[in-house]
């Protein structure tokens, strides 16, 4: 036993997590061994004349020692390798153990420790009855000792309840209460947690500058030395989790290379290995990096340690990356491993319909998503979808009220990727609703968030909406430009979303139901319907989509659906573009 269990604490010491486990197992069971075989010669010992209650007490001290051959502190860093190997049940296991073992040796807040973390990785798998039960057991020990650090853990699960009920400010109390229980007590991994619990309360309530500051300081916490590694893994997936929630992208960017560092350090770290590269393909997916947001995504589809939950986020990147690239029945197939996996596949997709030209199923789709999301961000991360979708579907009424709303809750918590997003929406409302001078400012702000955030392909697509801005005011010079430069970043990107591909007002792909054609392809104007041709002949002269709507005897409304259905058709990605298309095709006669 002695050498495996020195082998063991050098390797648990060295983050070797899986030799560890390895380690402490053999250790363990070496020992019981060996104590069964002590007890074993102890009973045989015992004289045949003995009092039979001393048997019996000899006995149960045998099955004592059978049962805990490690120590207390060996046994705990054994329960740690098994969690840290994502062995839950293993894990569980061992604290039970641990548990027993603290309260028959008279230590109660040991004990309580045991209880806590077996009550509290519990309550995070959803299992709430045996969470509470373990949790109880926790409070009822540490409440026999007045003012302990237990006291303060024992507020970490109280403060999630808090905040999955939305009563942030209560969360934000019991954080600051427990961050004070942790300085009296100088314990790092409690202050570490209840200060990114205290953050994301604050940016849930709106006030995302000071919640941000909060994620630093648990962060910084949590990167010193004497944090502990799981607290230190909790630390880092809930702060990178609360800054892709409020769209916090730079802040995640430097804390996910931080994340990524520690664990591409730990070779043998399988909990929260999956988790950190789901946020990683995240950030991939916005920069444009979208081969690196693939492998990511793979690695964890892959890992045989990865959790449900994990390989349904990869799976929601992978289809993202792919919709993008116009790979559409690989999406398709991978938004509904997400759902099998219980991640929702929206606003994706919808998205992924409305390229392919099923409206009525998109907004049926981001309809549901928006109706059963109360959260202001996380309607936030529904809204510019619906947007576009909701203008595709001729609802433009609703498509406003979907974009003024978005900008309600950009001005409430103000991150880059909002006031991007607001704009951006905005532009796109005023565009579709005949108004392209005043559209070109709110693009303008779009345009040059996107560049600062470095997201090449929502950079490009805010060029085309300037570019048909441009078109309609008649500076076609400045729309030529504006659409080459987006035709680049979506060759670099190997985008579907290329001019020729893209649907009406730059939405992120809308082709029509047979797809993008060659500007060759003879059969192309074949695909228009006759309402549609007669429209496109007339919208070629140069006259208004109003003044095509009073000669035809159609409202405002239906022509300019009839046109974004010609431009989606056609794959082009302006009127002019159409016009073009039509005298090319030679279909302008009557």
């Amino acid at each position: 036993m002695a050498d495996a269990l020195s082998e063991a604490r050098t390797a648990f010491a060295s983050r070797r997590w899986e030799d560890a486990y390895a380690l402490f197992a053999q250790a363990d069971a070496s020992a019981a061994s060996d104590a069964a075989s002590d007890a074993h010669a102890a009973a045989g010992a015992i004289d045949a004349d003995a009092d039979a209650a001393a048997g019996a007490d000899a006995s149960d001290a045998a099955a004592d020692a059978a049962s805990a051959p490690l120590g207390l502190v060996d046994l705990t860093r054994y329960a740690r390798s098994a969690a840290l190997t994502a062995r839950d049940p293993e894990a569980f296991a061992l604290l039970e153990r641990g548990y027993g073992l603290s309260l028959a040796a008279g230590e109660e807040l040991t004990a309580a420790d045991c209880a806590f973390w077996l009550g509290f990785r519990l309550f995070s798998l959803g299992e709430a009855g045996r969470a509470q039960a373990w949790l109880e057991r926790a409070r009822e020990l540490a409440d026999r000792h007045g003012d302990c650090v237990q006291q303060g853990y024992l507020l970490v699960p109280r403060i999630h309840r808090e905040l999955l009920a939305h009563r942030n400010r209560e969360a934000l109390a019991l954080a600051r209460e427990a961050v004070a229980c942790a300085e009296r007590h100088g314990e790092p991994d409690l202050a570490a947690l209840a200060l990114q619990l205290g953050g994301r309360a604050l940016i849930e309530d709106g006030d995302v500058e000071a919640g941000i500051r909060m994620l630093d300081e648990a962060m910084l916490t949590a990167t010193s030395a004497v944090a502990g590694e799981l607290t230190r893994g909790l630390v880092y997936c809930a702060v990178l989790g609360c800054c892709d929630r409020v769209f916090a992208v730079d802040r995640a960017r430097e804390w996910s290379a931080v994340l990524g560092e520690w664990c591409d350090s730990q070779a043998q770290l399988a909990t929260f290995n999956g988790t950190c590269r789901v946020h990683r393909a995240g950030l991939f997916l916005f920069a444009g990096e979208w081969d690196a947001a693939l492998k990511e995504a793979d690695r964890v589809a892959t890992a045989p340690a990865a959790d449900r939950r994990e390989r349904a986020g990869a799976a929601y990147e992978t289809a993202e990356v792919l919709r993008l690239r116009g790979a559409y029945p690989d999406a398709e197939a991978h938004y509904a491993a997400a759902a099998a996996g219980g991640v929702d596949p929206q606003p994706g997709l919808a998205l992924l319909r409305l390229v392919q030209g099923d409206v009525a199923t998109a907004a049926a789709g981001i309809g549901r998503a928006l109706g059963t999301t109360s959260s202001p961000l996380g309607r936030a991360r529904l809204l510019p979808a619906a947007v576009e979708i909701l203008q595709a579907d001729g609802r433009d009424d609703e498509a406003a009220a979907a974009a003024r709303e978005l900008a309600s809750i950009s001005e409430r918590f103000a991150t880059p990727v909002l006031r991007a997003e607001a704009a951006h929406a905005a532009g796109r409302i005023l565009l579709a609703g005949g108004d392209p001078a005043a559209a070109v400012d709110p693009l303008t702000q779009a345009l040059a968030g996107w560049q600062e955030l470095g997201a090449l392909y929502d950079e490009a697509r805010a060029r085309l909406l300037l570019a048909e801005a441009f078109d309609a005011l008649g500076d076609a010079e400045g729309a030529r430009m504006q659409r080459e430069t987006a035709r680049s970043a979506f060759e670099a990107l190997g985008a579907a979303g290329a001019p020729g591909v893209l649907g009406p007002f730059g939405a992120p792909g809308a082709p029509g139901p047979l797809g993008a054609r060659d500007r060759s392809d003879p059969a192309g104007p074949s695909i228009l319907s006759p309402r549609e041709a007669e429209v496109l002949r007339l919208a070629a002269t140069g006259i208004t989509n109003k003044e095509i709507a009073q000669r035809l005897g159609l409202s405002a409304r239906t022509v300019d659906r009839h046109v974004s259905n010609i431009l989606a058709k056609l794959g082009v990605p302006s009127r002019a573009a159409a016009t073009a298309y039509a005298y090319e095709h030679d279909l302008l006669h009557v």
